[in-house]
């Protein structure tokens, strides 16, 4: 018996462009922050609400991290991206964290970071701590 073959669908590039260039970002983004002494927990966590890019932890405080990567500002720059809503939900999704990990530090903070990354030309890392 022989198996029926399934159509190979092409992959879409754009798609697959962004996935690489987001995972620079983070990698980016995660040596920044750990350059600043934090101390790099866990990455690209994922539940049923979603996901947190980054959970770092900074002295007692536990970081929630948003990293956004774009290769230019044609739509904004990357921090415009999040906007309070997007705060709020990675708010949300940090104390789903605490909760899986049995966690419980002295404070959570909810930071973004912006990586800039052009074809070419020197990539910006933009850091902001305490959003909303």
């Amino acid at each position: 018996m022989t198996r029926p073959t399934v159509p190979l669908v092409p992959r879409d590039p754009v798609a697959a462009h962004n996935r690489r260039l987001g995972r620079r970002g983070e990698e980016l983004a995660a040596r920044h922050l750990t350059s600043l002494g934090m101390v790099l927990l866990d990455r690209n966590w994922r539940c049923a609400a979603g996901e947190i890019d980054l959970v770092l932890r900074d002295g007692r405080v536990l970081v929630i991290c948003e990293v956004k990567t774009r290769s230019s500002t044609s739509y904004g720059t990357p921090l415009e991206a999040v906007d309070a809503r997007k705060a709020e939900r990675l708010r949300r999704l940090g104390a789903r964290w605490l909760r899986a990990h049995d966690c419980h530090p002295d404070d959570v903070r909810v930071d973004l970071v912006g990586v800039l990354a052009p074809p070419s030309g020197p990539v910006e890392v933009e850091h902001v701590p305490g959003v909303g």
